[in-house]
């Protein structure tokens, strides 16, 4: 694949906590379009991966680029580059002082220079894709959990990314927030947004992603094939994924 049909190239990164590896000579190329679902244990890795993605997440070994700009060259301008790769957190991290329509626009106006008029018109779009119009008012402490998490995903996409990485959208316990956070991400995913989604959610896997990596204790890449090969030809996965997965699926 050539570098300038890939959104996202991460290039034998290894990245140490102290004397403990958590990433382990890591690669992966993701092509413009691709849902990529990472998969694994608890303490694999996975949102750390995905963190090296915007430099949240230092690496000490490897190369990453995001559309063409290397994200560990210490020339890279981060903020800039933060500011098209909408990184969406299990915990949301909105601003709990700020009303919903201000945490949407407060970052447009900053990073992007945009009117206040403008961020709150591109805001407020957004939010309506999300069902939450008429929590625009609100502040996030009025909100459930579920339509906080939904809020988080809109004022990601009012900075236009070309690329959304979900850290465990899909973790919490509620069945029916689950289920409004995955439909806003099947529709992304329908539109063409480039997304790099770490859960546990095989059903999500299954029907919108369109390679699986599965990434074990250590940082270790086993698989990275596509959704098909991953769940259809289990015969071909390593002993260690199909236990991996002996467990998720029986759920």
């Amino acid at each position: 694949m050539a570098d300038q049909e890939m959104m996202i190239a991460i290039r034998n990164v290894s990245k140490w906590y102290g004397p403990v590896q958590v990433l382990h000579d890591c690669s992966v190329q993701i092509a413009k379009g691709d849902v990529v679902v990472v998969c694994g244990p608890s303490g694999s890795g996975k949102s750390t991966l995905i963190k090296t993605v915007n430099g949240l997440e230092p690496i000490q070994k490897g190369e990453i680029f995001v559309n063409g700009t290397q994200v560990n060259d210490p020339k890279t301008n981060l903020p800039q580059l933060r500011s098209h790769v909408g990184m969406v957190f299990q915990h949301f991290e909105l601003f709990p002082h700020l009303s919903v329509t201000e945490n949407l626009t407060i970052a447009q106006v900053k990073v992007l220079g945009r009117s206040a008029d403008e961020a709150k018109v591109r805001g407020l779009k957004m939010l309506d894709r999300v069902g939450l119009t008429g929590h625009k008012d609100k502040y996030p402490g009025q909100l459930s959990g579920g339509q906080q998490q939904r809020v988080a995903i809109p004022r990601a996409l009012s900075m236009d990314p070309y690329v959304m990485p979900f850290d465990e959208q899909t973790a919490a316990p509620d069945p029916e927030m689950v289920g409004e956070v995955l439909d806003v991400m099947v529709g992304l995913a329908k539109e063409g947004m480039t997304m790099m989604v770490v859960t546990h959610e095989m059903g999500f896997a299954r029907k919108v992603a369109n390679r699986v990596i599965f990434i074990d204790v250590g940082g270790h890449i086993l698989e990275d094939c596509s959704k098909d090969e991953f769940f259809g030809n289990m015969e071909a996965r390593q002993p260690r994924t199909k236990d991996f997965l002996s467990k998720i699926l029986s759920h």
